[in-house]
């Protein structure tokens, strides 16, 4: 069994904007073994197909840069990608774990976008519900708040899928 610690971004818009739909610009991911060893990385920017001009506010939230977005591949060729290193090809048996909810529905939004298989993405925990379960929190905090709880220094890019 692997645990597959993973976090996206997607496209996204300063304000509400109800009639625009979110897509994964990028997945960041750990493969950890049950012993807490990292076996491996993923990191890959992905194309978006409804919005492919990410806005001003989405680059400077994530610092990704519209070059690198117009390079990159389409959501298909990226999350075949994914489930090939995930192990889902090889039958190797791996929970997704991300940090809240919105990551696995993102996910299965882009996959019916893109007319692909959600079943795959069964197999997910929510780690913000299990640690705030087992803390006994009413009320959700960030990540970032939960690292510098437990006594860690938060280091890398916030807002970038593997930092």
């Amino acid at each position: 069994m692997h645990f597959i610690v993973y976090d996206l971004e997607a496209t996204c818009w300063e304000g509400e904007q109800p009639t625009m739909t979110q897509e994964t610009i990028e997945i960041g991911a750990l493969k950890i073994d049950r012993y807490g060893e990292v076996l491996g990385s993923f990191s890959r920017l992905i194309r978006p197909k409804l919005h492919p001009i990410l806005s001003h506010f989405c680059r400077q939230l994530t610092t990704i840069d519209q070059v690198e977005v117009n390079r990159a591949a389409s959501f298909p060729e990226v999350i075949e990608d994914f489930q090939d290193w995930c192990g889902l090809y090889d039958g190797d048996e791996f929970l997704l774990c991300s940090w809240g909810s919105f990551d696995k529905r993102q996910l299965a939004s882009d996959c019916r976008l893109h007319d692909l298989e959600t079943d795959w993405l069964e197999s997910h925990i929510n780690v913000r519900r299990q640690y705030h379960d087992l803390k006994n929190l009413r009320k959700y905090k960030g990540l970032k708040r939960v690292v510098e709880a437990e006594g860690f220094e938060f280091t890398g890019t916030y807002h970038r899928g593997l930092s």
